[in-house]
């Protein structure tokens, strides 16, 4: 249980808190503006790329191949910019895990994927090596897809953290249910493929901005 809470911390160093999941072109869009439109989106990211990332990384915790699921997670992202980003904090959570959990398949995956694997395989793996379950790497990256999000709508918009952190609350129930859906189709091999193309839209929009908060 440790792990999975230092796995969720913000502060641990994978790189999350440098990047805004597609909130900032949708604040600078209009799309988010309040606290209701901020829960609006992170719903659809969740139930899109939110259950992809969740299944991808259940799989590679329940010990498919990184190598095919890297090649899936790919099928999957077809944003050059949101590709990058994965593979970018794909490299930056191996780099830490490999300090916090020394295992063989951590080290397997750096030397296949130098460059990075993308996030929610990497998160798999990591799981794995910290002694986690499928069902508990699912949750992470389900938590993943909207945490990130919300923390940084509240720097973008100056939006008030207990709503913020309450609309958090309300959507747990979505989490879980996003990770149960994800563990299921891991186990049976059928990796979903939601897709989100306003976030797609919004990743190359924002790669090409001079002046940004976040990475992405």
């Amino acid at each position: 249980m440790s792990a999975l809470l230092l796995l969720a911390d913000g502060r641990f160093p994978a790189g999350g808190h440098a990047h805004s999941g597609g909130a900032e072109a949708a604040v600078k869009a209009g799309r988010i503006h309040d606290t209701e439109s901020m829960t609006a989106f992170l719903t659809g990211r969740l139930h899109t790329a939110g259950l992809v990332a969740a299944a991808l990384a259940a799989a590679a915790a329940q010990g498919d191949d990184p190598a095919d699921l890297d090649l899936a997670a790919d099928a999957r992202t077809p944003s050059p910019a949101q590709r990058a980003t994965s593979r970018r904090l794909g490299r930056q959570l191996l780099r830490a895990a490999r300090a916090a959990w020394p295992h063989p398949a951590l080290d397997d995956l750096h030397a296949r994927h130098p460059r990075g694997a993308h996030q929610p395989v990497a998160l798999g793996v990591t799981a794995h090596a910290a002694g986690l379950t499928p069902a508990q790497a699912a949750a992470l990256a389900a938590y993943e897809s909207v945490n990130g999000p919300a923390t940084a709508c509240v720097r973008l918009l100056g939006l008030d953290p207990y709503g913020v952190a309450a609309a958090l609350a309300r959507l747990g129930p979505h989490m879980d249910a996003v990770a149960a859906q994800a563990v299921r189709a891991a186990a049976a091999g059928d990796l979903p493929t939601a897709s989100a193309p306003l976030l797609d839209v919004y990743a190359e929009q924002h790669a090409s901005w001079k002046v940004r908060l976040f990475a992405s």
